[in-house]
């Protein structure tokens, strides 16, 4: 049985070349993400015995996705299937001042139309030590908030981990809509992942001399973020990643660890971004898998921001590094030069 399991919605991303947007794409590359795919991916890569939950439709797009997991090492034997669609979206990667743009066509996808009874916990769970989620999943559906309460409250009858990346999506939900049902999940949540905008979007908890738009963010602004989520919802960690754009393609990234009272804030990285989307996502599992190492608190963040760091250089959803190279940009060797 897996060590790690997480759970959500995998789609196809149709991505337009080479810098173009989308309204002068003639073709499109294509590969497949998802929020919790994309840790599931990191994980297995780490060495870590991983599953990911979803539903898929019954049909070659279906079997293609199977595959893709399954050569990464992910386990999907608790994946299910079903009459329907595959959700897709679609990116136009930015440059210089335009930005990156998604736009989503996962309405009515088979996954989002699943039932809770497509999903036995019990035995999905079963010898599990971490179950992972986040903010996407809920917002598809009223059903599958109905799941994620289920696969949360059952790791808690099994004394699982439980994790949650808050993934704020305005395309899928209201604020309001969020903050009421994500304030009844993370109940049974231990640790809490969230970029630097995520808390005040979803629960109205807002950094004190910060600015999204101006790339200006306080250390001390999100040590208290980290402090008032902990004493309204009593996680056990919660984890920032900080992003501070200069341009599209230029940002500085960073993080920043609550673990008990004690606040940890990592070194920071120029990058130069050849894709950044999943760069959250690579954040969560760096951090999953330090903690599940025994990694002192330092330790897991930096190699979370180092991973996450990383990603960015990496076209597509997943995060595809060795260990071996995020502990060496962890440790300074980060010039870039040709490894021979």
């Amino acid at each position: 049985m897996s060590q790690v399991v997480t759970f959500g919605e995998i789609m196809m991303r149709l991505s337009a070349q080479s810098h173009l947007r989308l309204i002068q794409a003639s073709q499109f590359d294509v590969t497949y993400a998802g929020a919790e795919a994309n840790v599931a991916v990191s994980l297995a890569n780490f060495g870590i015995d991983v599953a990911f939950v979803t539903k898929l439709p019954k049909n070659d797009l279906g079997l293609a996705v199977l595959r893709i997991l399954r050569q990464y090492g992910v386990d999907t034997s608790y994946i299910c299937f079903g009459e329907g669609r595959l959700g897709l979206y679609f990116l136009e990667t930015g440059f210089s001042q335009r930005p990156s743009k998604v736009i989503y066509d996962r309405a009515n996808s088979v996954f989002a139309l699943s039932n809770p009874d497509d999903f036995d916990w019990d035995k999905i769970l079963e010898n599990a030590k971490w179950f992972h989620f986040t903010g996407i999943t809920p917002a598809l559906s009223d059903n599958l908030v109905e799941s994620c309460r289920n696969a949360l409250k059952k790791s808690k009858e099994k004394g699982i981990m439980t994790s949650c990346d808050l993934n704020y999506r305005a395309k899928l939900w209201s604020e309001e809509k969020a903050r009421q049902v994500m304030s009844e999940l993370v109940e049974y949540v231990d640790v809490l992942f969230a970029n630097e905008e995520d808390a005040e979007k979803v629960f109205g908890i807002k950094a004190d001399d910060s600015n999204i738009i101006e790339g200006k963010l306080s250390l001390k602004g999100y040590e208290q973020v980290c402090t008032r989520l902990q004493e309204k919802f009593g996680f056990k960690k919660v984890a920032i990643s900080l992003r501070e754009s200069i341009v599209a393609n230029v940002n500085r990234w960073s993080g920043v660890l609550m673990d008990g009272k004690d606040f940890y804030s990592s070194k920071q990285y120029t990058v130069h971004i050849v894709d950044r989307v999943g760069a959250g996502d690579s954040f969560a599992a760096g951090l999953i898998f330090g903690f599940l190492n025994n990694m002192k608190p330092q330790e897991s963040l930096e190699f979370a921001v180092a991973a996450s760091c990383l990603k960015h250089t990496i076209a597509g959803d997943f995060n595809q590094v060795s260990i071996d190279e995020v502990k060496k940009l962890a440790k300074g060797e980060g010039s870039g030069r040709v490894v021979r």
